[in-house]
């Protein structure tokens, strides 16, 4: 698996198949990329340390290693790793799917999970028997783990592309929608009436979504709690703190010790 430029806008469409036999596992230094692939399995996607970012037609995803993504066989995606990163990569049949999951997820990862999937993908992997003991194992934990709203779908409406283009190159940007509105030539009530049809998330949610996504990028990169929460918009390092918490189910202190 090579890492090639960012992945372009019309990656998708000249994805390469690439071919996964097994467990895996990637190091990958910061900012490294994986460039646009798809698979004919599914696979079940989490970083052993560091942060991925995993990009489908779908959306984008920042995934801690305490949250895996669920990538359907046949999804093309691409990856880039923030601060020394490895992905660590399960693959199952196309046809099981313990969730029933059509579209890209993330999933929290128990401790147990973690351990398997760490044991799965290490220099010691055990292999047959062994091997495809474990994997079930995993795919129990996995009908039981809840899917997590934290996901940043892609829009399709230009109004939306370029609203989204704003924020994301600026998360700080503090405008409200109606100021947006003006900038991207559309009427707040118009941009509200899409989020939800297209995105099915409110302004707000979505805004915050994508702060906390950047909040994870700049925390593996060694950003201090109260830079990264002035960086990603919110009011005070307290509000940053209390978002991230709700998200993550731990602080951002304790995230970068983990």
């Amino acid at each position: 698996m090579s890492s090639t430029r960012q992945p372009s806008e019309d990656g998708p469409s000249r994805a390469a198949h690439l071919k996964e036999t097994g467990p895996s596992r990637h190091p990958l230094s910061h900012r490294q990329r994986i460039d646009w692939h798809w698979h004919d399995v599914n696979q079940l996607i989490t970083p052993g340390l560091g942060v991925l970012e995993v990009s489908t037609p779908h959306g984008r995803w920042v995934v801690p290693p305490h949250r895996a993504v669920w990538l359907p066989a046949g999804v093309p995606h691409a990856q880039q790793a923030y601060g020394p990163s490895e992905l660590r990569c399960l693959i199952y049949p196309a046809g099981t799917n313990p969730l029933r999951l059509a579209a890209p997820a993330v999933l929290a990862v128990t401790p147990l999970l973690r351990e398997i999937i760490a044991h799965l993908t290490g220099p010691d992997a055990p292999t047959g028997r062994p091997a495809r003991t474990l994997e079930q194992a995993a795919l129990d934990q996995l009908a039981h783990a809840p899917e997590l709203p934290l996901g940043l779908p892609r829009p399709t409406d230009p109004r939306l592309r370029d609203l989204a283009e704003l924020l994301t190159a600026d998360p700080a940007d503090d405008r409200s929608l109606a100021a947006l509105g003006r900038a991207v030539g559309a009427a707040e009530r118009t941009l509200s009436r899409l989020f939800r049809a297209e995105l099915g998330l409110g302004f707000p949610q979505w805004r915050t979504q994508l702060r906390l996504q950047h909040a994870l990028v700049l925390l593996a990169e060694g950003r201090s709690v109260t830079a990264t929460a002035a960086a990603c918009g919110f009011r005070s390092p307290s509000a940053f703190i209390e978002a991230f918490r709700h998200a993550f189910g731990t602080t951002p202190g304790r995230y970068q010790q983990d």
